[in-house]
């Protein structure tokens, strides 16, 4: 679990190469160190009430847990006599601590790909301590925690399909909500709090008429491959064990991956006549994307199905900017938002024991639906209010720093002396 959580810690620094590279020379340090930024900041935060308000037994309306239960980790890691307390999985709690971080500084990375080269690094650091604290900590307990997006008894799916005996003496939803490693918690939240932004804080200085291109292709290429490779922590990981979970997890991510690059291929070469390497990178994050909430429920060739549809459906969506005139700089909307709401809901069909496709009934299909709707929801309201409070703050740097570029303007470093 710990080298789990090294994993997925890597990710976001591979987000740093992901992004750094997609971006114009003049922006790459600044785009870098928005993800490293969040790291910062969330390191902190989390220790201090982030476990708390994820995980803690002082349920509050089902949406979030009292931050100040476990603040700072107190009574989270040893007991009075010293001994490390035993987590829900049966190793230590704090290794369960360092694994679920991890999550919430990645999920907070993603969304800066939606805000190249125009905002500032303090509002983007102030944003990131409130939305990890008023959107992910609380989407966090309510799907993984025990709250109203899990299978849990006061959850929504058992007020809708009712409750069973769990074979403990407690009770749980009968049809119980699936997000293996972060769907909802990550990919739509992520997804939808950057087309939130985008909207609210508007277009680079010429969006629709000037070609941002991505500066360094091979930055983008090793950040994917860092990000697949973080992925095996994050997918597998979250089997919470070295077993035939996190084998299956491993098996289905791959597959999906793989598939997901060959069907933004094929759609790159219908559609523009050439198959790019931009293309390649990007159709393995949605990949790894949609197979995030399923990689435990899937079959191996399901994944293949799941991950080849999730290339075509992002390769396609992330034109959609141009045509709605929002301003996703690297497509985060695109590929988090789609592909993660795709691979939610796709589980209502693949889903080897509750899907459609597998003799299952309709009702694992609408649970997903509803997980989906009430994550999309939760995260654009709180978001936007987040957005317009910071607005004296200010989120746009002034046109010249834009113009002239970020990294000078925000950092007065550049990532290239040709001097």
């Amino acid at each position: 679990m710990l080298m789990a959580a090294s994993l997925v810690l890597l990710m976001t620094p591979g987000v740093a190469l992901f992004y750094g590279g997609m971006s114009r020379s003049k922006s790459v340090l600044n785009m870098m160190m928005m993800s490293f930024g969040s790291m910062a900041v969330i390191g902190v935060i989390y220790v201090l009430w982030g476990w708390s308000m994820s995980y803690g037994t002082e349920d509050i309306g089902g949406v979030f847990a009292n931050p100040f239960e476990f603040f700072g980790l107190k009574d989270s890691i040893t007991d009075a006599d010293g001994n490390f307390i035993a987590g829900a999985w049966g190793y230590p709690n704090v290794i369960d601590i360092a694994f679920q971080v991890t999550f919430a500084i990645i999920t907070t990375a993603l969304i800066s790909g939606a805000l190249a080269e125009r905002v500032k690094f303090g509002t983007w650091m102030a944003f990131s301590a409130i939305w990890v604290t008023v959107v992910y900590f609380p989407l966090a307990h309510m799907v993984w925690g025990g709250g109203l997006l899990s299978g849990s008894e006061n959850g929504l799916a058992a007020k809708i399909f009712g409750t069973m005996d769990d074979g403990e003496g407690g009770l749980v939803a009968q049809v119980a909500p699936i997000d293996f490693a972060g769907g909802t918690v990550v990919h739509i939240n992520a997804g939808m709090a950057a087309f939130v932004l985008a909207v609210i804080v508007g277009k680079r200085i010429g969006f629709g008429k000037t070609a941002f291109r991505p500066h360094n292709l091979p930055l983008v290429m090793l950040g994917a491959a860092l990000l697949w490779f973080g992925w095996f922590g994050f997918n597998a990981g979250s089997a919470f064990a070295a077993d035939g979970a996190a084998g299956l997890a491993w098996v289905n991510t791959t597959s999906a991956t793989a598939a997901a690059i060959l069907g933004w291929l094929a759609t790159e070469r219908i559609r523009d006549g050439k198959a790019t390497s931009l293309g390649a990178a990007s159709g393995a994050v949605a990949g790894l994307v949609a197979i995030t909430p399923a990689a435990g429920s899937l079959s191996p060739v399901g994944s293949l199905v799941l991950g080849a549809i999730a290339g075509i459906l992002s390769a396609l969506a992330v034109g959609l900017k141009y045509k709605f005139g929002y301003d996703d700089s690297l497509d985060v909307v695109g590929v988090h938002l789609v592909s993660g709401l795709w691979g939610t809901v796709a589980i209502g069909f693949f889903a080897t024991k509750t899907g459609l496709f597998y003799g299952g009934d309709y009702k694992q299909l609408v649970i997903q639906i509803v997980i989906a709707a009430c994550a999309l929801t939760f995260t654009a309201v709180l978001t936007a209010v987040i957005a317009f409070a910071l607005k004296p703050l200010g989120w746009r740097v002034s046109k010249e720093k834009e113009a002239r570029g970020i990294d000078e303007g925000e950092h007065a470093e550049t990532a290239y002396d040709f001097a």
